[in-house]
């Protein structure tokens, strides 16, 4: 009987397990299979409805096709506003070096290109998504940032006989029911317009966001290239607040916030364990992303110093205006552990590093951070003006009648900044080494070009292991 009993229980554990693990391979498999599907995380985009026969106008000012469009999107301004796209600030922080919470932002900060978009209105505000910027030594009143009229919704959404002029107004070519009927969901071109001319011109300052991308082979990358991506198939958008926080313009970048590859890839995707085991403390662009700057120049000097000099203008080397660059193609990247975050970034009025450069920001992370991992970076090094008593970077007035551009006097430039900026100007300037560092996202390139072992590994590795923190080369050794 009990050999019975025993025999009994054993068959139906055995129909169980028939049953069971066919089913249980099946969901497993399912669920892998949508992981694995990049696809998946890729939104539908929205069905265009054509405004030809929609708008009517006439228009006579830009505001007038802003109300248009609120007639049907009602809050569609209100959503713009809290954006980063209108505002150029951050929320606010606090900072370990400074006693009151801060903002940072191109509306209140200085970078190392241009240095300040507070100090030449006439061309940032170009690119900035708002009308009818006013030229006055209040920057506090250059702009009402509370009138919904004054969003530019065509700027991000006309497909055509669309360009942005002075002060943040359209060009005065445009024909405003034109572009307006034109309107539709924006396009690489859209975003293009600004975000690969930032620095002052093409692929000046990020060196991974160029014109390049307009019409991009597969090679060049794999996303835009080889399956005609547009920024918003990454760069998702829900009541016009768009995913992706460029973090040097930030000091914490909330993940939610960011755009990720893991978004739409399994976190290992690889066959070869061995590749999926780096996934764990090397960010995917590391290997995907072995070069920027792979068609279009990027600037990675730039010496503000050297200006004013009468001597022939050359874009990729001298401006007298600009003073003197170094352009560069296909470019080696800088690697850092890097989480997402900045451990510093330079403020208005933050004393400069005497005994070497000055940092506008700096990456945080480190071999020890579990939220870290090795990732790509353009560095940009300027030389760019300061103030010798008070011992922090200073921002000239360059456009205007009596802006830098067109005096070539420096007292003068720092002076008319003065009240812009809300920083005394001691009447003594020079000049110091600043660095700046970009995170490279873009130009992912097709498997077969990634990393191999050896491009890291070995004695003509690229990675620096000790500046990474590693004892030498984990290849020798096994690491972290």
């Amino acid at each position: 009987m009990k050999n019975f009993k025993a025999y009994w229980i054993f068959g139906l554990a055995g129909i169980l397990l028939v049953i069971a693990v066919p089913v249980l391979l099946f969901t497993a498999g399912e669920a892998s299979a949508k992981t694995d599907d990049p696809w998946a995380g890729v939104p539908e985009r929205p069905i265009h409805v054509p405004h030809t026969d929609i708008i009517t106008g006439p228009f006579e000012t830009p505001q007038d096709v802003t109300r248009t469009c609120l007639s049907c999107h009602p809050d569609a301004a209100n959503d713009v506003m809290m954006t980063s796209h209108w505002t150029w600030e951050s929320k606010e922080f606090d900072v370990p070096w400074r006693d009151e919470p801060v903002t940072i932002g191109k509306a209140n900060q200085i970078n190392n290109f241009c240095i300040s978009a507070q100090t030449n209105q006439k061309s940032c505000m170009a690119c900035h998504i708002g009308y009818d910027w006013q030229e006055t030594d209040d920057f506090s009143q250059a702009f009402d940032y509370s009138r919904a009229e004054n969003v530019d919704c065509l700027v991000c959404h006309a497909q055509s006989g669309y360009a942005k002029g002075q002060y943040g107004n359209p060009a005065e070519f445009v024909d405003l029911v034109s572009a307006a009927r034109s309107v539709a969901a924006p396009t690489r071109k859209n975003c293009g317009t600004c975000h690969f001319n930032g620095g002052g011109g093409n692929n000046v300052k990020h060196g991974d966001l160029s014109e390049q991308l307009y019409f991009p082979s597969p090679e060049m990358d794999v996303h835009m290239g080889g399956n005609d991506f547009v920024c918003t198939d990454c760069h998702t958008t829900q009541d016009h607040a768009i995913k992706g926080r460029l973090v040097v313009d930030n000091y914490q970048v909330e993940p939610t916030e960011q755009v990720a590859c893991s978004d739409c890839h399994n976190e290992r995707p690889h066959e070869d364990q061995r590749l999926n085991s780096h996934t764990e403390s090397v960010a995917c662009q590391t290997c995907h992303i072995p070069a920027f700057a792979t068609k279009d120049p990027t600037k990675t000097t730039w010496d503000w110093s050297t200006s004013g000099q009468d001597i022939p203008d050359n874009h990729f080397e001298y401006l007298k205006i600009k003073g003197t660059f170094q352009y560069e193609s296909n470019v080696q990247p800088t690697y850092l552990w890097f989480n997402g975050n900045n451990d510093y970034r330079y403020l208005l009025g933050d004393p400069i590093n005497l005994d070497g450069p000055t940092f506008i920001n700096q990456p945080s992370g480190s071999i020890n951070d579990p939220n870290a991992k090795i990732f790509p970076f353009k560095l940009h090094v300027a030389i760019q003006p300061y103030d010798t008593i008070n011992n922090y970077l200073l921002a000239p007035v360059t456009s205007g009648p009596d802006g830098y551009w067109t005096s070539f006097d420096w007292n003068n430039a720092f002076e008319l900044a003065e009240q812009r900026m809300g920083l005394p100007y001691s009447g003594q300037y020079g000049f110091t080494e600043t660095w700046m560092y970009w995170p490279t996202t873009h130009l992912v390139q097709p498997a077969e070009s990634a990393l191999q072992c050896s491009d890291c590994h070995g004695e003509s590795g690229r990675l620096d292991w000790e500046a990474l923190g590693y004892p030498g080369d984990p290849m020798q050794w096994g690491g972290r």
